[in-house]
């Protein structure tokens, strides 16, 4: 059987499908994979990616951004579970061969994958969970603007508005209240995982580039700055339709 990435860690025999049968391409699985490994980390995301699914891939589950909704996560670090805050979500871990620290794991997890493993083993895994949890559907609907949670897309009249991870995640995070101002240390923590009162104008920046977007997909006006405390989603004056 051929080898990976590095041979300790996983064994591979190919891809599941070829391209343009996956199963879960219509909605796409949103996947969140937190792997240590970097070599692993990117083998695991092209992989899956080939096979359907949704990926973002970070190296620690510090980093996972909480205002996204996934319908899995697959977890290279088990003793996060216990000090990160996690996705509600199931959750996939993979783990030492090591029988403590997988019952351990299995009070906060959903299955545990033992290093060495097979890739078709772990995309099974992924597919038996999401039989028993279907993959989310749902979407934002403020009138002209829609936010597909599941195909992580934002249209406007029908039109896809390009954006980057983090806008489409200040997006979701914004669109969950419409009309609510969100501290920009909320959005600090919950958007890019940073301490509140971090010296950084990252959410500014995001703001103001997300702004002119949905300003040129015809939403003039609908991210508004509440100045010294932080950011919202449609001016009082905005009407769906």
């Amino acid at each position: 059987m051929p080898h990976v990435g590095n041979s300790s860690h996983i064994r591979v025999k190919g891809h599941l499908a070829a391209p343009g049968t996956h199963a879960y391409r219509r909605p796409m699985t949103a996947l969140l994979l937190a792997e240590p490994e970097a070599s692993m980390r990117g083998f695991l995301e092209r992989q899956l990616r080939s096979d359907g699914f949704d990926v973002l891939a970070f190296p620690s589950a510090h980093d996972l951004p909480r205002a996204l909704s996934p319908d899995v996560l697959v977890l290279g670090n088990a003793e996060e579970l216990h000090r990160c805050r996690v996705p509600d979500c199931p959750v996939i871990v993979i783990g030492r061969p090591d029988p403590d620290a997988k019952v351990r794991a299995l009070e906060r997890a959903d299955d545990y994958l033992v290093r060495p493993f097979v890739y078709e083993e772990l995309v099974a895994r992924i597919r038996a969970i999401l039989r028993r949890c279907p993959p989310r559907s749902e979407q934002v609907d403020l009138g002209p603007l829609v936010v597909d949670l599941a195909a992580r897309r934002a249209y406007v009249r029908g039109r896809e508005v390009g954006l980057c991870q983090k806008e489409f995640v200040l997006l979701v995070k914004l669109a969950s209240e419409p009309d609510r101002v969100f501290a920009r240390e909320l959005l600090l923590r919950d958007v890019w995982g940073y301490p509140p009162h971090s010296a950084t104008r990252t959410v500014e920046s995001h703001a103001s580039r997300l702004r002119v977007k949905l300003t040129r997909a015809g939403l003039d006006g609908w991210v508004v700055n509440d100045w010294g405390v932080g950011y919202k989603l449609r001016p009082a004056f905005a009407r769906p339709g």
